[in-house]
């Protein structure tokens, strides 16, 4: 095997973590702190010291992260060690251990992992019921009792009121249906392993054996099943290392303990502690301000970040009315950065905000402007189901070989066209090298599909030439308005809605978003009713189709795209921007409180803990700059109520002359000035 390549660029703690081979090491690894570079150089180091590739464990929460550091670990490896080395998730480690070793839990090798659908099922047929919105609140609370290690008679035992004591009686019944199936649930991949190295001596002495070291990342995101887990593997010598920070632990909703951090030195009195406090993400004054706002959190351990990225831009607060009007300020300072330096990409924004439900405004915003983004951690506005449905069809207008939009639109609403009808269609267009949309007007059809399918087939065919050619002449935003929603009616679209959803109000929220759709299209198509585009610049609603398929065609390909980054903060974590705008940092969205209350019991002291981390994870991702809005007036519900400013902000500690940014003057003032140097540059006129 060739030795490796020799770690390199690593300052002094990151070197005392990769040269601490041989007893249990925690690795308290600040944002931004080069995490994932101490984990591959560990690995590196660990292989030069003799150790065999396929007795080192990297254990990591995505299939994502699992597959970046293996490529980080092959390009310092070489390609040959990083193939032995057992790089994975918990789950899928979990998956290894049970298809080697699941007998001893009553497992057959071949057994089922079901998806999260599939124990909907199960659920629905243990708990008799065909609620499905109740079966999905069993299957939350059975997935928390499964990650904090209890069973169904733990967890009734210790149940506290009479729906938990429902869920856990329907818990034994999945139970006893998943093992009658040789099934197993996504849980189960962490908790039957345990249950196999705490039952069976051979099989716990066997995975020991196998695993002389292993490095845990993002330690801090384990829950109680997965620290037991851990503690089985290494057994009572304890070579591993752990790497995480208890600053950046956000997902105690889903099961996620800090108590995992409080216990190690317990457990393991030999632990090494090494902080990486010094940064290479931030500047100066973004870090003051992340270290100001956590620093009110009790420490388990002492850490300060620090960087010689030089100080930077101070941080922006900004004041916005409303939701509206804070998504036109962000839009604004992405117009405004980009034209005072042009070589800010829209890649190097991102939008940062807690709940899903703020990213509308900042969609619609964008869309407006005509800035391409894309939404993580969420539902984009053309991923939701309704949106799609409807997209379907106008991208079959501008394109009939489209046979995926084919497939969606004849299908919703149900028009009698069934899968079998759909088959036998597919197997002649491909017989004769046919869209699908153009089988329907071939002679030959008729050979192959009679009676009220072929008819069901042309009436379709039919509705899309007639809704075809009329959009191709319709104008107008109170034109176009009229032609769509005539068309949702003739279609039956909102029955179909509200025949689809076991909530009432679900429905009617999906109905919203289509009627918002209709607006956005006749708004393209022309402006407003109030202020309509002139004639010459108007649209047809198949031009504003056109526009559609091609922003449906870059959101597929997002990943790949120069496009501004719209997110939670839970799914930004471990990511990073040049440029960050954290939206609605108000009292009732950060920190969080459910339902919208407004009491501050909702607000445990650990719930502010975590949403005070929530905070810091949120500044941390920006590199350059960081521009923290608050709101005037906020949504709640149907109403709309004052806003107050999140303590976080006074946290920061920003100052008495904090800068407080009004991005659409910066933007003027810029482009006056750009204005004013081109005049000055233009030749005299005669």
């Amino acid at each position: 095997m060739a030795e490796p390549a020799a770690p390199v660029s690593l300052n002094n703690a990151q070197m005392q973590a990769v040269h601490h081979l041989h007893g249990p090491c925690l690795v308290l690894a600040g944002a931004g702190s080069g995490k994932t570079r101490v984990i591959v150089h560990k690995i590196a180091r660990l292989l030069q010291s003799g150790l065999e590739p396929r007795h080192i464990a990297a254990i990591t929460f995505t299939n994502k992260a699992a597959a970046e550091m293996r490529e980080r670990t092959k390009a310092l490896v070489g390609a040959r060690a990083a193939r032995e080395l057992a790089i994975s998730t918990f789950h899928s480690m979990g998956v290894r251990m049970l298809r080697s070793d699941g007998q001893g839990v009553g497992l057959k090798t071949n057994f089922s992992i079901l998806d999260s659908d599939d124990v909907l099922g199960v659920l629905r047929d243990a708990g008799g019921c065909s609620d499905n919105a109740l079966a999905r609140r069993w299957q939350w609370t059975i997935s928390l009792w499964k990650n904090q290690g209890l069973d169904a008679a733990a967890a009734e035992a210790q149940a506290a009121d009479d729906d938990e004591r429902v869920a856990a009686r329907v818990m034994r019944r999945f139970e006893e249906r998943l093992q009658a199936y040789q099934a197993v649930d996504f849980d189960d991949l962490i908790g039957l392993p345990l249950e196999l190295l705490q039952r069976d001596a051979a099989a716990r002495a066997k995975w020991q054996a196998q695993f002389a070291h292993i490095l845990v990342d993002e330690y801090q995101d384990t829950n109680a099943v997965q620290y037991e887990l851990l503690k089985a593997l290494v057994g009572p010598q304890g070579v591993f290392t752990a790497v995480g920070d208890d600053d950046q632990s956000i997902y105690g909703w889903r099961g996620a303990t800090i108590d995992n951090l409080k216990r190690l030195p317990r457990d393991f009195p030999a632990l090494k502690v090494i902080a990486l406090e010094q940064n290479y993400r931030s500047t100066g004054q973004i870090l003051r301000a992340a270290n100001a706002v956590i620093g009110h959190n009790p420490k388990l351990f002492a850490k300060t970040l620090w960087s010689e990225l030089g100080e930077g831009e101070p941080v922006k607060l900004i004041e916005s009315d409303g939701e509206e009007h804070e998504a036109e300020r962000a839009v604004a300072r992405i117009q405004a950065l980009r034209a005072a330096d042009g070589r800010n990409k829209l890649g190097d924004f991102a939008v940062l905000y807690r709940a899903n439900h703020q990213a509308r405004a900042f969609e619609r915003k964008l869309r407006a402007a005509q800035i391409p983004y894309k939404v993580s951690g969420g539902q984009s506005y053309f991923e939701r189901a309704e949106i799609k449905d409807l997209c379907a069809w106008l991208r079959l207008l501008v394109n009939e070989d489209d046979d995926p939009a084919f497939l969606r639109a004849a299908t919703t609403p149900k028009r009698g066209i069934g899968h079998q009808t759909l088959a036998t269609l597919g197997e002649f267009a491909a017989k004769w090298k046919l869209s699908l949309f153009e089988a329907l007007s071939s002679p030959s059809l008729g050979a192959v599909l009679k009676g009220r399918a072929i008819e069901a087939l042309h009436e379709f065919g039919h509705e899309v030439g007639e809704l075809q050619q009329r959009a191709g002449r319709t104008q107008g935003a109170q034109e176009a308005r009229a032609l769509l929603l005539g068309w949702l009616e003739d279609i039956g679209y909102e029955q179909h809605l509200q025949g689809g959803e076991d909530s009432a109000r679900l429905a009617a929220a999906r109905w919203a978003n289509v009627l918002d759709f209709v607006d956005w299209i006749a708004r393209r198509c022309g402006g407003t009713d109030d202020a309509p585009t002139p004639q010459a610049d108007a649209q047809t609603v198949l031009q504003v189709a056109q526009t559609i398929a091609v922003i449906i065609s870059l959101a597929e390909r997002a990943d790949e795209q120069d496009v501004v980054t719209l997110s939670t903060l839970h799914a930004a974590k471990g990511l990073e921007w040049p440029h960050v705008f954290l939206a609605g940092i108000n009292e009732g969205l950060l920190p969080f409180r459910s339902g919208g209350d407004d009491k501050e019991a909702d607000l445990t002291p650990a719930r502010i803990e975590e949403e005070r981390r929530l905070m810091y994870v949120g500044i941390t991702r920006a590199r350059q700059t960081l521009a923290v809005s608050t709101l005037r007036r906020r949504k709640k519900g149907r109403d709309t109520v004052a806003g107050v400013p999140s303590r976080f902000i006074q946290e920061m500690k920003l100052g008495e002359g904090v800068a407080r940014e009004d991005p659409r003057e910066r933007l003027k003032k810029l482009r006056d000035a750009m204005a004013a140097k081109a005049a000055a540059a233009a030749p005299p006129t005669a």
